[in-house]
């Protein structure tokens, strides 16, 4: 009877034991898949985070910086209200009717920015006569623009240039507003300084022309000159100019639309013109 008692009693401790076991494996089952329920839904929130964020960094590096976006040939050119060194200007409200050079300097007080200005500020009659103002801007004070200018026209001679007083406005920009409306900061150049960008904007404040310039090299005014007669005469006698054109070259006649126009150009003699073929007539300029 007795022996019957123990077996009972330990048949019972075993199923007992068996129970706890399976009871264990299935608890750790459960929490097994409620862990790996978890690491996924856990997995799927932060990779659509990290969409999130990346297309916010996006949005912003492109819309809000405004360093990495510019206007282009064509567009309205921004407007801006600015404190300069002739005071505040309103552009375009203060230029209408006018052509407009705005111009950007990496930083007062440096060498090619120097030779720039003083080179500007000796042409600047000759930009007038051809009904154009000229505005320069860099990332500095209205003090160190004024300290600046006036260094120029006390102490530096350069190439038979001396006492020049430069009479443009000098847009002070330390909040780079300006020049990121104009796209005047290259990041991979400098995150601090406006690079060498000339805009030319016609009277009726479009974008006419973009040049852009490393920081170490200084432009040529010459050519932007060239490139505003150029422009000028373009709109005013609806012809193209050549490659190296100079006031005075041969000017080339628009292309013809149709088989018979241009028929017609090759054979008709007109004084002062000459067709290279069909499409190519070029004009003696008078």
């Amino acid at each position: 009877m007795d022996e019957k008692k123990d077996m009972k009693k330990h048949l019972e401790a075993q199923f007992k034991d068996m129970k706890d076991y399976i009871s264990r494996n299935i608890k750790d089952l459960e929490l097994e898949k409620e862990f790996d329920k978890q690491v996924k839904d856990i997995n799927e929130y932060l990779d659509s985070s990290m969409k999130k964020i990346k297309a916010n960094v996006g949005e912003k590096t492109m819309s809000d910086s405004g360093s990495f976006s510019m206007p282009l040939i064509g567009d309205n050119a921004p407007s801006f209200t600015a404190v300069t060194t002739n005071g505040e200007i309103n552009f375009p409200k203060d230029y209408k009717g006018k052509w407009v050079i705005l111009f950007s300097h990496p930083a007062d007080f440096t060498p090619v920015c120097t030779t720039e200005f003083m080179t500007f500020a000796s042409m600047q009659e000759e930009f007038r006569e051809l009904n154009t103002e000229l505005i320069g801007l860099s990332i500095d004070s209205i003090y160190a623009h004024i300290a600046w200018l006036r260094t120029i026209k006390e102490k530096i001679e350069y190439k038979g240039m001396k006492d020049v007083e430069v009479t443009f406005p000098v847009i002070e920009d330390l909040k780079m507003e300006v020049a990121k409306k104009f796209g005047m900061l290259q990041p991979n150049a400098s995150d601090t300084q406006a690079v060498r960008a000339v805009f030319i904007m016609d009277p009726k404040a479009k974008i006419r022309a973009i040049l852009y310039y490393p920081l170490s090299n200084g432009r040529n005014m010459d050519e932007i000159k060239r490139l505003l007669l150029a422009m000028q005469k373009s709109d005013a006698e609806n012809i193209a100019t050549p490659a190296n054109w100079q006031p005075g070259d041969d000017v080339i006649i628009p292309p013809p639309g149709s088989c018979g126009t241009a028929k017609e150009r090759v054979e008709t003699q007109e004084e002062g013109k000459y067709c290279l073929d069909w499409f190519m007539c070029l004009r003696k300029d008078s």
